[in-house]
């Protein structure tokens, strides 16, 4: 399982509703594509939370 960077939830990597974005060498995974919409836009918001 992997965790949305956006949202925090979690995500079946093979099944993620909101598909898969690269960044920086690293998969990450989102719950719907409103998450991933968010995060292609501004990923250092979200990588900056944790």
């Amino acid at each position: 399982m992997a965790i949305d960077p956006v949202c925090k939830m979690k995500v079946d990597e093979k099944r993620a509703p909101g598909g898969m974005s690269e960044y920086t060498g690293q998969k990450y995974f989102f719950c719907a594509p409103g998450c991933k919409k968010a995060f292609d836009k501004e990923p250092e918001k979200f990588l900056a939370k944790k």
